[in-house]
């Protein structure tokens, strides 16, 4: 099933750790909804930079992100975060291009160089710059 364009229910919940640990990552309704929006924004950082968008990690259900050690707070357990990269560009050159647009996001996190979370809000949208390598925790900004 697409969410969008170019985006799949299958590919924004794929999960090898929901796999082997046998949890179902299945999305109610509203969480479907949220995944909806979230595919849209996708779909214009995709424009954004012209090229395919490789989806890492999308919704998460709260069993799986307790399992993964992921936050108790996670925008991805309610269908609002997705962990991305772009062949070709570095994560820090991608996250970049996304913070210099116009687009709004909630927040754009560049994590351990490797790739780039991607999140929205059910409040207004912040457009927060952050970034996180291994023993700093969050720094502003992208670094």
């Amino acid at each position: 099933m697409y969410l969008s364009e170019h985006f799949t229910l299958a590919e924004m919940t794929v999960s090898e750790s929901a796999v082997r640990l046998g949890i179902d990552n299945t999305p109610d309704a509203e969480t479907l909804g949220n995944l909806r929006r979230l595919c849209v924004l996708l779909e214009q950082v995709r424009r954004l930079i012209d090229q395919p968008i490789v989806v890492s990690s999308g919704y998460r259900c709260p069993a799986l992100n307790r399992a993964i050690g992921g936050s108790s707070r996670s925008a991805h357990m309610q269908g609002l975060a997705a962990d991305v990269n772009v062949p070709g560009l570095t994560p820090k050159a991608f996250a970049r291009r996304v913070a210099d647009s116009p687009l709004m996001f909630d927040q754009l996190i560049l994590e351990y160089d490797q790739w780039v979370h991607l999140g929205l809000s059910s409040l207004p949208e912040r457009r927060q710059l952050l970034t996180i390598r291994k023993g700093t925790g969050y720094l502003p900004g992208l670094v």
